[in-house]
Order: C-alpha cells, then structure tokens, then sequence
C-alpha cells in the first residue's frame, strides 16, 4: 500500500489550468526520477485528461499526489469534472470516438500510458479519472 508523501489541488476552469497541471506533471515526474519516456508519458495524459475535464466536463479539478510505496515512487491524479457524464464507456474506452470532432483517442490512449487507471462516469453525472504512473525499478 502506497502512502501520500505530498499532495496538490489545482482547478480546471480555463486552459491555462490545463497547462499548469499538465507542467506540475510534468516537474514532479522529473524531480522523482522518472525516465523521460515515463515523465512524458504521465505529463502526456494529463494533458489529455485535464483537457477532457474542460472541455466535455465543462471544468472540475485535479488532485495530484506523490505516493512512496518504500521501494518506487508514484504520481496520481484524480481528475473530476460535473459535466453531463459518458453514455456508452466502452464505445469511448475502445476509441475512435469523440463528441468534439477530434480522433477520440483521449482515454483509450491514456489509458495505454499509466500503469493504473480507473474511471467512473454516469450520465447527468459527471466523470472521475484517476491515473498513476510508477518510477521504474
């Protein structure tokens, strides 16, 4: 069982917020030892999932956390919004499907690039994303 060592609260309200969660990712996989293929993978989804808060979640926020399990260290990020929720979850989780006229690669690819990932969403809803990318050993 993994302990939070740090963690940070940060809304999503506009897509500057996008970017600073996205650049916090980023610096806290640096600052604990992730390899680049690692830190631009977990700075890769929350990009992608901060973006999805905002734009089909019309807004919510991000809780980010520095977990230590005792051998590795972890970054989680729950991400939340209280949009009108996702219908059909395995149409979207399989991808190429989008509302916004993009690829609709967002959470299936996403979900390629964390080692944890789980997602609750209902209609009417909204959705709850939490990723967590692991040091390697």
């Amino acid at each position: 069982m993994a302990d939070v060592v740090q963690r940070w609260e940060m809304p999503i309200r506009t897509e500057d917020d996008v970017i600073l969660v996205r650049r916090k990712a980023r610096m806290l996989a640096q600052e604990r030892g992730f390899d680049a293929f690692a830190t631009a993978a977990l700075t890769t989804a929350a990009s992608e999932l901060g973006r999805n808060a905002l734009v089909h979640g019309g807004g919510g926020g991000a809780l980010i956390e520095h977990l230590a399990d005792g051998t590795r260290s972890g970054i989680r990020i729950t991400f939340v919004d209280r949009g009108p929720g996702i219908a059909d979850m395995a149409r979207v989780l399989a991808g190429g499907y989008s509302t916004a006229r993009s690829l609709g690669l967002g959470l299936s690819g996403t979900r390629r690039l964390v080692e944890e990932f789980d997602i609750e969403s209902a209609p009417g809803a909204g959705t709850k994303v939490v990723i967590c990318k692991w040091t390697r050993y």
